[in-house]
């Protein structure tokens, strides 16, 4: 069945979007005029066997370093910082009406290793699970830990979508569907969405989709946005901050705000390098950082994975470490994944004429033309904050140690490495990046 979307006809769904504020923890999200409400609500309780989130976490994961692969090796030597986690999730919905090879390609890429019908309830169940995470723990900024992750999808009024496919959207992802006018305000349709982002992100992801991204021929934008804000459960002292001295990747040294402290962190030693497990406030969520030796970074970085993350985990152990930390802030460009998507074995979903999304709108008419991502990352000596969103745009086809005793260890990360910020009790990955010039500034 089809639903037929016009301003004229619509009902507004506030019950829907008080069900999405109160499971992303927003209370001041502007609702941004229309909202179509499904039929169905937001399965709150979802039943999902430990096997199938393993398999979807697992799956993620496996994404997640593809996609770092391929982000690392079109910067070079430059930054890198995204979340995978709202790629997959953004994708996941895009998924949703996916069809014949273009749903087997998404998954095969996505690493989407179960089924529609099971997919998505883990997916719900594991975004219900993460926004639970921190009662009682603290802030970067001393307020309350906050972790957001929101959906949203923004459809042309007028077009018709299939019940069955904001059915998925509703129940399992708490989106309703936002009428936009697309055809005759685009540029106006594109600052709407972009100022949802931004206040989901408390400012921090700006100007997600550029000017001219959307046009006339635009029938569905698909949005994730996702906030992270976490204490150190062992802060750093301020006092104990200096100036020192940082090799970039390109070879060249700069000097950074330095943060030290000596504690008991999760630590590990593989071949080239050193890791070790810092927890936010709480102990839910924790930065891995790894650490290459002098002259193996690249080798290091090329040899990790979902199989070498669970390894270096499991191998950790508690140890006294005297752990070197450079403060930094870096907030990404809008970047375009659809070349990185398509290289990586996806590619009919952005082709015109050949993409089958025929169970969003019960036609093979709409492909993928845009996923944008966008991230920000601050890391001082109070904790971390963090915030990403990922948007699919579809149209109509009409990311020496030594002089210490030997049982402490030492972490001077004096030097590049990678990282990553992950829920500690189902091993998914919120954000992950490397850092090869640590800057403290915005753009």
């Amino acid at each position: 069945m089809e639903r037929s979307l016009s301003l004229s006809s619509v009902v507004w769904s506030v019950a829907l979007f008080g069900v999405l504020q109160s499971c992303s923890g927003v209370s001041n999200t502007p609702v941004p005029g229309h909202e179509v409400k499904s039929d169905k609500q937001r399965i709150m309780s979802p039943d999902v066997s430990d096997s199938d989130i393993y398999k979807l976490v697992t799956g993620n994961n496996s994404f997640a370093f593809e996609m770092y692969h391929a982000l690392a090796q079109t910067s070079g030597d430059g930054e890198v910082f995204f979340s995978p986690y709202s790629i997959s999730l953004a994708l996941a919905m895009t998924w949703a009406g996916a069809r014949s090879e273009t749903e087997s390609q998404m998954a095969e890429v996505l690493h989407f290793d179960l089924e529609q019908s099971a997919l998505h309830p883990a997916f719900d169940f594991l975004d219900l699970a993460l926004m639970s995470r921190g009662k009682g723990a603290l802030g970067q900024d001393g307020d309350g830990f906050r972790l957001r992750v929101v959906n949203s999808i923004w459809g042309q009024d007028g077009h018709q979508f299939l019940d069955s496919f904001l059915d998925v959207l509703a129940q399992n992802y708490g989106a309703g569907l936002h009428l936009m006018d697309f055809e005759n305000d685009p540029e106006g349709c594109i600052k709407v969405i972009n100022d949802w982002v931004e206040a989901i992100t408390d400012d921090r992801i700006k100007d997600l989709i550029p000017a001219g991204s959307l046009d006339r021929f635009t029938k569905l934008v698909l949005v994730n946005a996702i906030y992270f804000n976490a204490a150190w459960a062992i802060p750093f002292e301020e006092y104990d901050t200096g100036t020192a001295e940082f090799h970039t990747l390109s070879g060249r040294d700069m000097n950074v705000e330095m943060m030290h402290q000596t504690t008991e962190v999760d630590y590990a030693e593989g071949d080239g390098f050193k890791a070790i497990e810092l927890p936010y406030d709480g102990r839910e969520l924790s930065m891995v950082l790894i650490l290459p030796n002098p002259g193996s970074f690249r080798k290091v970085e090329q040899s990790l994975n979902v199989g070498s993350l669970e390894a270096l985990i499991s191998s950790m152990d508690l140890a006294q470490v005297r752990i070197s930390l450079p403060k930094w802030e870096y907030t990404s460009g809008t970047i375009d994944l659809e070349n990185l998507l398509s290289e990586l074995g996806m590619p009919v979903a952005f082709e015109r004429g050949k993409a089958d999304f025929s169970g969003i709108d019960g036609m093979i008419n709409l492909f993928i033309s845009k996923v944008l991502h966008k991230a920000f990352i601050s890391v001082d000596e109070d904790g971390t904050e963090a915030a990403a969103s990922t948007t699919v745009v579809m149209t109509d086809g009409g990311m020496s140690d030594g002089g210490v005793p030997d049982q402490e260890k030492i972490f001077r990360a004096n030097r590049s490495f990678v990282y990553l910020i992950r829920d500690m009790e189902t091993g998914s990955i919120l954000f992950m990046g490397r850092t090869t010039s640590p800057l403290k500034s915005r753009d």
